[in-house]
């Protein structure tokens, strides 16, 4: 079992400029560090190296290697899950080995040291909100916050007001938690969506009933980035003494969210979606004025009954110390994802005609691109760039092959939303793997509409809307 201390030495190894600078010199590639001790000769020969680089003073005893992996694609799917940050894996590690107690176990040292990590980790997730951390509730997801947002406040109120507001690009839990009580005697309205994404407000304000329980509005879009108007949205609820909640799975951590300056009363957050481990989100109810929640599960009342089941401490942990790291850094990171988002968009646009990006071009997360292609099948295209990991939409609906729903709502037909590929870019995205992003893309981008029958029509100044289409 390696010590605490060797651990953050490992770490300071393969987190150090050298290494980096060193690595952004090579062609872009999937890079693991390989950390052996020099006597392990039978290591050194199984292991592909790539380049070795001289221990430092703190190293002891370990080489740092940087080693490709063939067939590992380049990561760009940040919105269906986040690379863990190994700054977060470094905290979480003394919780899943010496550091084992049952946070709940008031009686011993193994309950104790565990429940004050757990509350720090509490007020680092409370932090990067502006919220009380005793109104933070850990959970197991996004998914599972976003159920016991909606169906809590429902049920909880069911007496007196039974409505329900939300869009009709939300993720599919908040959509099928609405259907689910709709089939319940609940009246759900589905707000439709501008051609860039975002709600029209004053169609929103005037949805609002006397009997409307809660609204549900992501604040950024999964598919296409949009930022919803979230502070105007929760201002009108205040005001109509409505309750707020937002799906942030994709917004916390990435761009600034204050909970107290947006009027909202609930919120769900996940892990692995802000380099944190899976498996953990939370959800944060308000205080004051009081958010009442019926609860979905029962058990020992944990989580101030809102929430009962033993709180896993290594992953609560991870999750404090994403939002850490977040709090710090993200201003930082938005900058330089902001600045890869533009050389990835400007350098396929330059190089391909009748490009679009779905979604609003300012009111937008710049580490979620979604681009149409016409003429061209996504699907073929996603086939195509084996080498790059990159997604036609939603990991949760990546199944099926109807077109996306988020992109219906806009108004693309059948024939763009087929052809869109969702980009993501992060923390971790370097410009080497962008700029070879750039070239492959456009390089079978123009392949499949050398071989499109539809594509050439096109370049001799067919119009296809004009022509009559027979069936065989």
């Amino acid at each position: 079992m390696l010590s605490r201390q060797l651990q953050r030495n490992i770490l300071k190894v393969a987190a150090a400029p050298s290494v980096r600078l060193s690595l952004a010199k090579q062609a872009p590639r999937v890079v693991l560090f390989s950390l052996r001790t020099f006597s392990n000769t039978a290591q050194k020969q199984n292991a592909s190296t790539v380049e070795t680089l001289t221990p430092n003073s703190d190293s002891l005893g370990f080489e740092t290697t940087a080693i490709e992996k063939p067939g590992r694609p380049i990561y760009l799917d940040m919105q269906a899950t986040s690379p863990m940050d190994p700054r977060v894996l470094d905290a979480m590690l003394p919780y899943l080995t010496d550091l084992y107690g049952n946070p709940h176990s008031r009686t011993h040292q193994y309950g104790w040291e565990t429940e004050r990590a757990v509350e720090e980790a509490r007020e680092q997730v409370a932090k990067l909100i502006g919220a009380d951390p005793k109104e933070i509730i850990f959970t197991s997801g996004a998914t599972e916050a976003n159920n016991l947002s909606l169906k809590g406040v429902a049920h909880f109120y069911k007496g007196k007001k039974k409505h329900i507001i939300t869009t009709q690009i939300e993720h599919k839990c908040v959509l099928e938690s609405c259907r689910v009580l709709q089939e319940e005697g609940f009246d759900v309205t589905y707000l439709p969506v501008q051609p860039n994404g975002l709600i029209d407000i004053k169609q929103f304000e005037e949805a609002i009933r006397p009997d409307t329980s809660i609204v549900s509005i992501m604040s950024v879009n999964n598919e296409i980035g949009v930022i919803q108007p979230i502070e105007e949205i929760g201002k009108i609820c205040r005001k109509n003494k409505v309750f707020f909640h937002t799906d942030a799975a994709q917004a916390v951590g990435k761009i600034p969210m204050d909970v107290n300056a947006m009027n909202i009363d609930l919120m769900s957050i996940s892990g692995h979606k802000l380099y944190g481990p899976k498996g953990i989100g939370a959800i944060y109810v308000r205080r004051r004025p009081r958010v009442r929640l019926e609860a979905v599960q029962s058990g020992g009342g944990q989580e101030r009954g809102i929430r009962s089941g033993t709180v896993p401490t290594p992953l609560v942990v991870g999750l404090g110390a994403a939002c850490k790291i977040a709090t710090e850094e993200m201003e930082y990171d938005d900058q330089r994802i902001s600045r890869l988002s533009k050389r990835l968009i400007d350098g396929i646009q330059s190089k391909v005609e009748q490009v679009v990006r779905n979604g609003d071009d300012v009111h937008t997360y710049p580490g979620c691109v979604n681009l149409s292609f016409s003429y061209v099948e996504g699907e073929s295209l996603l086939m195509a760039l084996k080498e790059i990991a990159l997604s036609s939409g939603s990991a949760c609906t990546s199944a099926s092959l109807e077109p996306s729903y988020v992109l219906r709502a806009l108004g693309a037909d059948d024939e763009m939303a087929h052809s869109s590929i969702r980009f993501g870019i992060g923390r971790f995205t370097t410009e080497a793997e962008i700029d070879y992003v750039i070239n492959h893309v456009v390089g079978h981008v123009n392949k499949l509409r050398d071989m499109s029958p539809l594509w050439e029509m096109v370049q001799e100044g067919i119009d296809l809307k004009s022509i009559q289409w027979s069936q065989h």
